[in-house]
């Protein structure tokens, strides 16, 4: 199964999420999308839930010399997330770490900035709030966000994806009350190898998408 493109990912995961809102109880929905490959898809789903969109910023923390390797991720102003198993095998320590938990907090803070503008972050609590990427590979970007959500006590808090490892879903499932994936391949790699195309997604497209919906 693969999905031609992140538009119709997201139309194929909003299904499954209003037949959630139909058969579930999800008071007073707010989807989050992680930029800026889950803005597209979070987009969709927004539309067909008739819901708020915004952004939750997260920064992967890249292992040194290979950046697209995540070791651990950051969200809002909590302390990194590692993935203490990725970090023995690999004879790393956080502190060894430090420079590019600096660099990535100081981009999120810029992509932050683009993207809300002077637009306070949207209230959580009480709130269903539905967290979207375009998908998981090691699921540690996920696991951050969901931990900086969760300490604000939303009423309820799903993750939704389009693709995933199966053991990433499987991890996540403690985080998140709800974890919807629709497909999830026993053999992963990579999530772009799931869609026949999967571009870029540039900081102006982040910002069109935000533009064309209603926040609160």
């Amino acid at each position: 199964m693969r999905f031609a493109d992140r538009i119709q990912a997201g139309r194929d995961l909003a299904a499954a999420l209003r037949e959630m809102q139909r058969t579930e109880d999800l008071p007073d929905p707010l989807v989050l999308a992680l930029p800026r490959g889950g803005v597209p898809v979070a987009a969709e789903v927004a539309r067909a839930l008739h819901a708020p969109l915004d952004v939750l910023v997260a920064r992967k923390i890249g292992l040194p010399g290979r950046p697209e390797y995540g070791v651990g991720a950051i969200a809002g102003e909590d302390p990194p997330v590692y993935d203490a198993t990725a970090l023995e095998m690999l004879g790393l320590t956080e502190d060894r770490l430090a420079s590019t938990v600096a660099r990535e907090r100081a981009e999120m803070h810029r992509r932050q900035d683009l993207y809300r503008g002077n637009r306070p972050e949207p209230r959580v609590a009480g709130r269903s709030v539905i967290v979207v990427d375009d998908g998981l590979a090691t699921g540690v970007t996920a696991r951050a966000a969901l931990r900086y959500i969760r300490r604000q006590q939303p009423a309820r808090l799903v993750l939704a994806v389009p693709v995933g490892s199966p053991q990433a879903v499987t991890s996540l499932g403690h985080e998140a009350d709800t974890v919807v994936c629709l497909h999830q391949p026993v053999v992963f790699e990579a999530v772009g190898l799931w869609y026949e195309d999967f571009p870029q997604i540039s900081d102006e497209e982040v910002t069109e998408a935000l533009h064309m919906t209603t926040t609160h």
